[in-house]
C-alpha cells in the first residue's frame, strides 16, 4: 500500500483542558508505549528495528485495543509517569 509522504499535512494545537490532556497522555500515548505487535524503535543510525516481546509477556497491539469498542479503558498496564 503506498504511502502519501509528499502531499501530508500534519498539524499540532494545544490542548488546554486537563481532563483531555490526561486521556491523551494516559490512555491514548499510553497504550501506543505498551504496544509490542507492530512496534518499532528508532536507532541512532536513523534505521527501525521491531520491538520483541520478552518471555512471558502476551501480545498488546495498540490498532486492536484502540479499535475495540471498550478503548484502552482497563485494557492495559497501568503506566507509571
Amino acid at each position: 500500500m503506498p504511502r502519501n509522504l509528499n502531499r501530508r499535512v500534519e498539524l499540532l494545537f494545544p490542548v488546554l483542558d486537563d481532563s483531555l490532556r490526561r486521556r491523551i497522555r494516559d490512555e491514548i500515548l499510553g497504550t501506543y508505549l505498551w504496544d509490542n505487535v507492530k512496534a518499532r524503535r528508532m536507532q541512532p543510525d536513523g534505521s527501525y528495528q521491531r520491538v520483541n516481546r520478552r518471555k512471558g509477556d502476551h501480545a498488546y497491539s495498540s490498532q486492536d485495543v484502540l479499535l475495540s469498542p471498550g478503548g484502552a479503558n482497563g485494557k492495559r498496564p497501568k503506566l507509571v509517569w
